[in-house]
């Protein structure tokens, strides 16, 4: 066995090993010192003069394209997602720590089918894909490279996968430090790569030996690990198929702190620069926002994988910092729902396309005015809560959609789609999707109603003192359950989503009669049938004042229950302390007695013994 394979560089190679600039957007502008040029016949007798090269910079720029860091997560959680077909049934996010530095490392493992050599290749090449599925995410054969250089400077991907009768494990090392420090004019990607032969690991030698062992230096020199025994060690979890990746020298913000956040919460990973401070006119309604996963998804990657795939995978989960992410399908929580239907026009020859639009109230209604249209492409989730109206506009306050546009292509982050007529189209059609439903359905959740006809209904029942009358009292019953129901801080100031049908018809629920003069507003009862009971409850008008607008006692009304439910829950939260506290005392008390009764029955046998001898 060469010398390089038997035993590595023993540690990492004189010089520095990593880039001087930590910061993400600054680091593409840090001049490195550059390589002499080398000479026209040089270049002639090696051939590189034949080909074009592709500067270490450009993985830099390549990976600007993604501004936020957890869409560089998405798209290696994608990449595990497409696996799916090949048998993956998790993919893990975790923290690791560099033995050479003690630094942070960010890992992903999947147990997907793998990469052969040939794919690990394909995998660290630049716009290549094989993936042309209508099913998969990844398209561009960017993904890969985008997303690690945008979390750090340098990553190692292992994988290990089965081909008819071939087991091979590659090992693949995409190092911007590496490229840069060494002054390399073209990108480089050493690869290693072995087979499994009578349950022994052997290398796998494509080229020649000399440059299979100056891949192994290379990788040995800028990776974290110090030796091949080192680097095959990472296999012992991947098992009979998948892949891991393994970023390193991750990037740093502007002060010097880590970009990821791994220590605030032990089964989370949190962006430190995005936790902003939230409106809000209370206390109970920041801390309410703030617990809001529209707000949440911004620096909390539980949040936001959360919600990242519309439909939840069969036999697939999202493990977290070795916790599984519960998956949260928005419209599930959304009140007096409603789908609409939206056929686009895509090309003149093409099918018809149908696209489901669920819109609804944030169970929040009508306390907070979070908003927006969560557009997901192919299951996945490219614009959470997209801002279709304007935010100062009182139209459409609360309202929340989700619909699934796979008519449309994304951008190459994911985050957005392309600026195309049809996309166009879909903004001005959602606009109007919203506000007719904000104009038919405003009031129920306090607000004056906007259309014509329930606003002479109401009108003509809130003179009468007859039906409307009714409705007023129940719905504000209605509103004061939804509110008690709640019993975490997530829900406090929520009103039940459960009130009424998971679908929701004005004409079978409030029983809006539209059949000439004395028509009213009519409670139908449903309401009860979810468990709405009105009996022995306090039952205030809630008094609507102009067009869009809530009435201040109202919302005052609503703040003074929301602060009660939070002081009781905290004291709730302090009883529960005390009553594990004293649950903790007790054991301890119960472990002790029951020390004392072994040792007082170890000497009541002893004596039994001693009077059961024989007299001397």
């Amino acid at each position: 066995m060469p010398a390089a394979m038997a035993g590595g560089s023993g540690g990492m190679a004189s010089g520095p090993r990593s880039l001087d600039c930590r910061s993400f957007w600054k680091a593409g502008a840090f001049e490195a010192p550059s390589a002499a040029a080398r000479g026209f016949h040089d270049m002639l007798e090696t051939g590189d003069f034949d080909r074009a090269r592709v500067h270490p910079k450009f993985l830099h720029t390549n990976a600007t394209s993604h501004k936020w860091a957890f869409g560089a997560i998405a798209e290696l959680l994608d990449n595990a997602v497409d696996e799916i077909c090949n048998g993956a049934t998790f993919v893990k996010v975790d923290k690791s720590i560099n033995l050479k530095d003690s630094r942070p490392m960010l890992v992903f493992q999947d147990d997907g089918g793998g990469m052969d050599p040939e794919g690990v290749r394909q995998c660290m090449s630049l716009g290549f894909s094989t993936k042309k599925s209508k099913t998969t995410i990844g398209q561009y054969g960017n993904g890969f490279k985008t997303s690690t250089m945008r979390l750090g400077a340098d990553a190692i991907v292992f994988t290990r996968a089965i081909r008819g009768s071939n087991v091979t494990l590659s090992v693949g090392l995409l190092s911007y430090t590496f490229l840069r420090r060494t002054m390399k004019d073209d990108i480089v990607v050493p690869v290693l790569d072995f087979q499994i032969q009578d349950d022994h690991i052997v290398p796998l030698v494509y080229g020649s030996q000399g440059d299979w062992d100056s891949s192994l230096k290379i990788i040995l020199d800028w990776s974290p690990f110090s030796s091949m025994e080192e680097l095959l060690q990472q296999f012992k979890d991947i098992e009979s198929h998948g892949t891991k990746v393994v970023i390193y020298d991750l990037w740093m913000n502007d002060d010097g702190l880590l970009e990821l956040d791994f220590d605030d919460d032990d089964e989370d990973i949190l962006l430190r620069d995005q936790a902003k401070a939230t409106a809000g006119t209370t206390r109970i309604q920041k801390e309410i926002i703030e617990q809001h996963i529209s707000h949440r998804l911004r620096f909390s990657l539980r949040a936001y994988t959360s919600i990242l795939y519309l439909k939840k995978y069969a036999n697939f989960q999202i493990i977290l910092r070795g916790k599984v992410v519960e998956h949260i399908n928005i419209a599930h929580d959304l009140k007096f729902k409603k789908m609409f239907t939206y056929k686009p026009q895509v090309t003149l020859d093409s099918q018809v396309v149908s696209v489901k639009v669920d819109v609804g109230f944030a169970k929040e209604a009508p306390v907070l005015g979070i908003f927006g249209m969560n557009v997901y492409h192919k299951n996945r989730l490219i614009m959470p809560f997209w801002k279709v109206l304007q935010e100062g506009s009182s139209r459409g306050r609360s309202v929340v959609g989700v619909l699934e546009a796979n008519f449309i292509e994304p951008a190459h982050d994911k985050q957005d789609f392309e600026r195309t007529p049809l996309f166009i189209r879909l903004e001005t059609k959602l606009r109007q999707i919203i506000i007719e439903y904000w104009k038919n359905n405003c009031h129920l959740i306090g607000y004056q109603p906007m259309n014509p006809q329930l606003k002479t209904q109401y009108k003509a029942a809130k003179g009468s003192g007859g039906p409307g009358h009714e409705f007023q009292q129940k719905s504000s019953t209605a509103q004061r359950i939804g509110v008690h129901s709640s019993s975490t801080a997530q829900r406090i100031g929520a009103h039940s989503s459960n009130l009424l049908p998971e679908t929701y018809d004005d004409a079978a629920v409030f029983g809006l009669r539209t059949n000439g003069a004395g028509s009213g507003l009519q409670f139908s009862g449903q309401a009860q049938e979810n468990g709405t009971n009105s009996a022995g409850l306090e039952e205030d008008l809630v008094n609507i004042a102009s067009d869009g607008e809530l009435d201040p006692n109202f919302l005052e009304k609503l703040s003074d229950e929301n602060i009660s439910l939070f002081t009781r829950r905290e004291e709730l939260k302090q009883r529960d302390t005390q009553l594990k506290q004293t649950i903790l005392e007790l054991e301890h008390e119960l472990e002790e007695t029951k020390r004392k009764c072994s040792q007082l029955s170890t000497e009541l046998q002893v004596r039994k013994s001693q009077q059961q001898l024989p007299y001397m």
